[in-house]
């Protein structure tokens, strides 16, 4: 039997959301919700300027403890404009329950153009996932074994190919 993903709870926080379609996933197979820029006037992202937090104008409700999503750039932006998610990738725990932010920044070199971001703009992707929590075992020394040998070099020792 397939584990179902759990219900998840969506409050919006701005009436213009269904105006701007939300929610909807970019295809009938598309992993990301877009979420859309809640802003109230266009603002431009420099180059290498600090990150922006932008409202995403929703709350999500989890509440399963083996379930999270995640706020990650869209592909076509990051790649094509430079919009990256300032932290990386956005973490939302089952138990949070406050609205998304997107932590926008423009990666480009500067001096260059910034990145205009309009309200309504469809800037970010959540996705939902399931996560493991293992069993965790404390050791005052490293376990003893033969071990595989990895490691034994260093951070990135098992080469590019």
């Amino acid at each position: 039997m397939i584990d179902q993903p759990p219900g998840v709870g969506v409050r919006l926080l701005d009436p213009r959301l269904t105006g701007w379609g939300f929610p909807r996933w970019g295809s009938a197979a598309a992993a990301g919700l877009d979420l859309h820029a809640c802003i109230e006037t266009e603002l431009v992202l420099e180059p290498q300027a600090p990150a922006v937090l932008i409202p995403a104008g929703i709350v999500v409700t989890i509440r399963d403890p083996d379930w999270c999503a995640l706020v990650l750039p869209r592909s076509g932006l990051g790649h094509r404009e430079g919009l990256v998610m300032g932290n990386g990738t956005g973490v939302i725990d089952a138990d949070y329950e406050g609205q998304i932010l997107i932590s926008a920044w423009n990666r480009n070199p500067a001096p260059g153009p910034g990145i205009a971001v309009a309200p309504g703009d469809r800037i970010a992707q959540l996705v939902f996932t399931r996560i493991g929590r293992p069993l965790l075992s404390i050791h005052e020394d490293a376990p003893e074994g033969p071990g595989s040998g990895r490691g034994a070099g260093g951070f990135g020792s098992s080469g590019r190919r």
